[in-house]
């Protein structure tokens, strides 16, 4: 398959005559081919107007068919072969392992939701049969299930060009609801973005999807992207970029007539806390381990370790020292844009003129677009006393705060802010020392591991990717795992329907054999 620099509105691809767009390679900053035409803003309205015109078809099909579907984009992506991952890599400077190993994943979320559509218990089916006879009140039959909300609006990701972006988890996870997906490719990647696009059209073509199920827009500007928030027929968000990327989206979506969710993943630096009895068992195995998570994608995964909270003491010295030993050897890696290298750089630098940080180890120096691993210290003092500290440095950066004590250590846990992740490196006699931190943790982290680091996000069922706010707009959900259907459906309930009116999932006979709360009791379809 050939990159035409087109995009795709509904079953039309066609280039859009807005300006023009260009992949870079990362790894030396030239432009790439084709030149790439941004949408204008006839293209936006066809594309959700077509969202809009295929949602009530889309919704009502079994969901067998919608499952057939998923299925069928994953393959679609597996066929396009080694063309997609060396467009890949060129676009995003990521090594060829990396890709293939995203593709494997970005498939895996497409067959994970196809099997949650067959099991149907996102649906969430519950019946309250009528109570002629109770007093002093009958009580009515009650019946709901989930139904999708509506045209989603995916953007997508620079740091996964496959699996947070054209097909990636935002899109199964809303195709999976039912809702059609208008996705706003990624400047970064234009060429990954129109291979996979096309991927999923074919898939469409394929299974007979309504026309409008999927439309892949490109901008020149910001006017599309902010066009699509704003626009009346889109009811959901699903974005992972930035905090002011996503704050900005936030304010669109909340300034309108009718307001709609956002969901925006944004800015975490994942804290690791160090317990005595660990750092003292085993500080210089935690510092490999460290350092390996730290540089892990460049230091370009949202679940990177970037602030380490540990009380002082020789066994934490052995800690920085191990790491610094680890860092020394680890080269430098190119970053997925020059833009965001230039960031890297500029917040490095910050903290490397900050007066109260000390730069305790560096990487190896890298050529040109590749960021140089930076880990600092200062004092909880110090980090208590300036916001700007907490600020996610995108790349490989960590900051350690030294702790007089544990007391310490609760007062820095109690000033963070919201996060993906927070790790606790722990032995049997740090349990007692971190059972008080535990509530804590949970008001301020989606996941909270032991003995590891974020870095490897699991797509499974009991999977949280997700956090208060900044590390996501809506801490109440994930955007990784099973769970994340959940964003994209709401709750309805049917009173006194007659019963060839209900929906199958709802209907007495039950002729979808789904599991169903039946009076407030999970009961299994009878055989």
């Amino acid at each position: 398959m050939t990159i035409q620099g087109e995009q795709i509105i509904g079953r039309q691809i066609a280039r859009g005559a807005e300006g023009s767009i260009y992949g870079v390679e990362a790894a030396t900053g030239e432009k790439l081919q084709p030149a790439f035409g941004g949408a204008t803003q006839a293209d936006l309205e066809r594309a959700c107007q077509l969202a809009d015109e295929a949602f009530d078809p889309y919704r009502a099909l079994p969901a067998e068919r919608r499952a057939a579907f998923l299925e069928a984009i994953a393959e679609e992506i597996l066929a396009l072969g080694d063309e997609l991952i060396e467009r890949c890599c060129a676009e995003s400077g990521l090594p060829r392992g990396r890709i293939e190993g995203e593709r494997g994943r970005t498939m895996g979320q497409l067959r994970l939701f196809a099997s949650v559509l067959r099991d149907g218990g996102y649906l969430d089916a519950r019946v309250d049969p009528p109570m002629p006879e109770r007093q002093p009140l009958p009580r009515v039959d009650l019946r709901l299930r989930n139904v999708p909300i509506g045209p989603v609006a995916v953007f997508g990701a620079s740091n996964f060009p496959l699996a947070f972006s054209v097909a990636g988890g935002d899109t199964a996870s809303a195709l999976a609801a039912g809702c059609p997906v208008v996705a706003k490719a990624h400047s970064a990647h234009p060429g990954t973005s129109e291979l996979v696009g096309r991927a999923v059209l074919a898939a469409a073509q394929r299974c007979d999807m309504p026309e409008g199920v999927f439309s892949l827009l490109f901008d020149s500007s910001r006017r599309i992207g902010q066009g699509l928030v704003a626009d009346h027929r889109i009811k959901a968000v699903g974005f992972t970029g930035s905090r002011g990327g996503g704050t900005a989206l936030m304010k669109i979506a909340a300034s309108r007539p009718e307001p709609i969710p956002v969901y925006a993943e944004m800015s975490s630096i994942n804290p690791v806390f160090l317990f005595p009895q660990a750092l003292e068992a085993r500080a210089e195995t935690i510092a490999k381990g460290f350092a390996a998570s730290l540089v892990l994608g460049a230091g370009q995964f949202c679940t990177n370790p970037g602030l380490v909270i540990a009380v002082e003491g020789p066994a934490l010295d052995r800690f920085v020292r191990a790491t610094g030993e680890a860092l020394a050897a680890l080269p430098a890696s190119v970053m997925l844009t020059p833009g965001i290298h230039e960031a890297f750089e500029r917040g490095v630098a910050q903290l490397t003129g900050h007066a109260g940080v000390e730069t305790v180890a560096r990487g190896q120096e890298g050529g040109k677009l590749r960021g140089q691993a930076a880990f600092f210290a200062v004092d909880a003092e110090g980090f208590l006393a300036d916001p700007m500290l907490q600020e996610e440095v995108f790349g490989a950066s960590s900051l350690l705060v030294r702790c007089r004590d544990e007391a310490e250590m609760r007062r820095v846990a109690e000033r963070l802010e919201g996060q993906l992740t927070a790790a606790l490196h722990i032995e049997a006699g740090d349990h007692e020392a971190v059972r008080p931190l535990l509530p804590l943790l949970e008001r301020k982290a989606g996941r909270i591991l032991v003995n590891g680091f974020g870095t490897g996000v699991e797509v499974g069922h009991a999977m949280v990717h997700g956090g208060p706010f900044p590390a996501t707009a809506d801490g109440r959900s994930t955007s990784v795992g099973s769970k994340a259907i959940e964003r994209f459906l709401r709750p309805v309930c049917y009173q006194d329907m007659p019963d060839d009116l209900l929906p199958p999932a709802l209907q007495n006979a039950n002729p979808e054999r789904l599991w169903r709360r039946v009076d407030g009791v999970l009961t299994q379809p009878s055989a």
